[in-house]
């Protein structure tokens, strides 16, 4: 499923009340029929992402920040190339999610000429896009595309499967856990941890970097257990609970996300389970406003920002993105996706030209370091390096706790603040370079 976003001509029907009114009128109608006949064709970003299925709130998501960080670029003036001022525009192609699917679309997007596809919800799906990509553009030199990647961490993607063709602008899952790890090693309490994650490669390298990490800083916790759960299939998380409370753990360590961490928390809560949660989605979308009161002290997350890191820049990004999103179910911000099309239109505006492959030099080695983004695109393997902070899930109102989540009267507090050089782990990309 294809939902293209285009500017259709709109024709005005005033009934005249006031002469006066009238003149007003037909002059804005020139004015902007004169704007679109010399408006520049629009620079195009095909988003291929599951807009619907179990995952559907969360391709909703991130939907949204794509389109308040596309806005922002073109509210100033949009990409300036050599031809003139081109805005941004977005077309959504409808993954559900799938493997299968998300070829279809990529191919849909291919033919309709789109160069940039974006996509991240799901480390299997951006694998599958980074080989198609690189087939399509040995194929088909004279219609290379750029596959931009905001949230699916996989290290083999910058590492093992890293390509020139692909950019990775999210933490990857050992950057994290190295983030997460740090923040357990602090917490004295934490004594036996449960391993729960996604039924795929990038829910068993969470928890195999889980083990390696937490028995390397803290080899006095036990690992008392490891489930995986099918990928957006489980509806009831009860059963994988009950095996968590017989193993005795205090804290369980996922990487899960979307749907099915929203579910497993929720489950937690409804059970009275005093569980910690060390996770790299807890903030996320419908994970805050389903713990309630039990999260409290109890539910960790890392990420590269989150509302309450404090600062006017940080504050400003924020109040922006709530005022085009005032519905609390809208509520997830996420900087990184504002740097991602930010970085983009500064790559194409220093390549003068949509030549994916200028832009993709243009991108590599690209630094912002605009408050609140503090960010670097690594050369030699095109991923992202930036600090991460680990964050507790408090009260709203309470010190550090200046925004909630959703609206639910819950937020985050920073607990630790890890700079690039912390977690910016080493590579073992071997990329092909282009001419």
């Amino acid at each position: 499923m294809i939902r293209a976003e285009t500017v259709n001509g709109a024709s005005m029907k005033v009934q005249v009340l006031l002469a006066r009114s009238c003149a007003v009128l037909c002059a804005v109608g020139l004015l902007a029929a004169a704007s679109l006949a010399h408006a520049a064709p629009p620079i195009r970003l095909a988003l291929v992402e599951g807009m619907s299925g179990p995952f559907g709130n969360a391709g909703a998501m991130v939907e949204r920040n794509l389109r308040f960080a596309i806005d922002r670029v073109n509210a100033r003036g949009g990409v300036k190339l050599r031809d003139g001022a081109h805005p941004l525009e977005l077309t959504v192609f409808d993954s559900k999610g799938a493997v299968e699917d998300s070829l279809v679309q990529l191919k849909a997007a291919g033919d309709l000429g789109i160069p940039f596809v974006l996509q991240g919800n799901s480390s299997a799906v951006a694998s599958a896009l980074i080989d198609a990509v690189n087939k399509r553009n040995a194929r088909e030199p004279g219609q290379r595309m750029l596959f931009f990647n905001y949230s699916a961490v996989d290290t083999a993607l910058t590492n093992e499967q890293c390509s020139f063709w692909h950019f990775a602008f999210d933490a990857n899952a050992a950057m994290r856990m190295q983030a997460l790890t740090e923040a357990i090693k602090d917490d004295v309490s934490i004594q036996k941890v449960y391993l729960l994650n996604q039924d795929y490669s990038f829910g068993r390298q969470v928890a195999g970097l889980a083990r390696q990490m937490i028995g390397a800083k803290r080899p006095d916790v036990q690992i008392v257990g490891e489930q995986f759960s099918a990928v957006g299939r489980v509806k009831d998380f009860t059963p994988y609970l009950a095996r968590i409370r017989a193993a005795g753990a205090d804290t369980i360590v996922t990487g899960s996300w979307g749907n099915d961490l929203t579910l497993l928390v929720k489950a937690a809560r409804e059970q009275g389970m005093e569980l910690k949660f060390y996770t790299f989605y807890g903030n996320a979308l419908g994970a805050p406003a389903a713990l309630g009161e039990a999260g409290v002290g109890r539910v960790y997350a890392v990420a590269e920002w989150h509302p309450n890191v404090g600062g006017e820049a940080s504050d400003a990004f924020y109040k922006a993105f709530r005022a085009r999103y005032p519905e609390a179910r809208d509520d997830y911000a996420l900087l990184r996706m504002s740097v991602m099309i930010d970085m983009i239109a500064a790559a194409l505006e220093q390549a003068g030209t949509t030549d994916v492959t200028m832009v993709a030099r243009a991108l590599e080695n690209r630094r912002v370091r605009e408050a609140p983004a503090d960010a670097w695109m690594r050369p030699n393997d095109h991923q992202m390096i930036e600090p991460l902070y680990v964050s507790v899930m408090r009260r709203a109102g309470e010190p550090g706790v200046k925004f909630d989540n959703e609206g639910s009267g819950f937020g985050f507090k920073t607990v630790m603040e890890l700079p690039a050089s912390k977690v910016a782990l080493p590579s073992t990309c071997r990329m092909a370079r282009q001419r």
